[in-house]
């Protein structure tokens, strides 16, 4: 296992840092992100992609999630584009990706399988929750529930009975409560995953749970840049705040949860890109990351004081960041029981 960046990839994450700097809050962050070729990452060259790794996504996804930057980056090009190419309708592959891998078309996901959408006679009823960036999408992948089992179907956004109601959120982040009102469905829009049972979604679900992983860790590991700096520049009592053995303490342990959720990120992220069997260690590195990000943010928190409350300040951005992606593509709970599963426990 090698986690050394090859010259590419040492590319990707300076032109990303760089580029995320100074256009974080750019309202066309997504036009430029697609001149840059970042939605077409996991495309395969044929079809107007790069042909990169979910190692690759892992390393962007990390400078995103460090600078906070928004965008419906990880449905579309990461978890719809895991589906679409799981997917054997070949038809879908060659209209949807180019123009995805170009920036041309958003892809939405509401895959969360709650029972809450059925297909019935050629029309989807019923609601999905927390469906992001609902309002950008050309499209959505919906999971609905069809005889007893599972049917994977995309539907045009602008399509009669689909209808999107925003959700507050306490980050601000941009999600919808989508109903379907007997939304019609043809044989076109139904794709057909070449996995049987589950397996096509837990493969976009694990790609998606390596991306939250990333955001959760850049996002963490910008926490830490910002409290050592402050604990260098904080005057408190004649000395910077840093000389107090507490705050080194608190630093440190800033570093060791930073540093262990990012090589478990890294370790599930090569197994992935290699073909391995990979679905433990995902769920390992979401699962430790989930928390030890969310304490890296309650930690940032007691270092800056009242500062880092003030909305002026990027910290409690950062912890909001953190902990919705702690919940998307699963939570804590959900890839613990996978680990459970994984080494025996039932």
């Amino acid at each position: 296992m090698d986690f050394r960046r090859s010259p590419a990839q040492q590319l990707l994450v300076s032109t990303a840092r760089d580029f995320l700097k100074a256009r974080a809050d750019d309202e066309t962050l997504w036009r430029r992100m697609a001149e840059l070729g970042w939605p077409g990452l996991l495309v395969p060259s044929d079809l107007g992609g790069s042909g990169g790794s979910l190692l690759d996504v892992v390393l962007l996804v990390e400078e995103m999630g460090r600078a906070a930057a928004p965008g419906p980056f990880v449905p579309s090009a990461v978890v719809a584009t895991s589906l679409l190419l799981a997917s054997g309708h070949a038809e879908h592959r060659k209209h949807l990706l180019p123009v995805m891998a170009a920036g041309e078309r958003i892809v939405g996901v509401a895959l969360a399988d709650d029972g809450g959408v059925s297909l019935e006679k050629g029309r989807l009823t019923g609601r999905k929750l927390f469906v992001e960036a609902a309002d950008v999408a050309d499209a959505l992948l919906v999971v609905a529930r069809a005889d007893r089992d599972l049917a994977l179907v995309l539907v045009p956004t602008d399509r009669p009975g689909l209808a999107q109601y925003p959700l507050d959120t306490i980050g601000g982040d941009t999600v919808f409560e989508v109903t379907f009102d007997a939304v019609a469905v043809g044989g076109e829009d139904r794709l057909s995953p070449t996995d049987t049972g589950r397996e096509w979604l837990a493969a976009a679900l694990q790609a998606g749970a390596l991306a939250r992983t990333a955001e959760m860790v850049g996002a963490a590991q910008r926490v830490l840049e910002l409290a050592v700096e402050h604990a260098k520049t904080r005057v408190q009592g004649g000395r910077p705040i840093g000389g107090y053995q507490a705050i080194q303490h608190a630093c440190a342990d800033l570093v060791r949860d930073v540093d262990a959720s990012r090589g478990l990120l890294y370790a599930a992220a090569w197994a992935a890109s290699e073909g391995l069997p990979a679905s433990a260690d995902v769920a390992m590195a979401k699962a430790y990351a989930s928390e030890a990000c969310l304490t890296a943010a309650r930690r940032g928190h007691q270092i800056f004081g009242a500062i880092g409350y003030c909305a002026e300040h990027p910290l409690h951005v950062l912890h909001k960041r953190i902990l919705a992606a702690s919940l998307d593509c699963g939570d804590v709970p959900w890839h613990l029981e996978a680990v459970a599963q994984a080494i025996g426990l039932r």
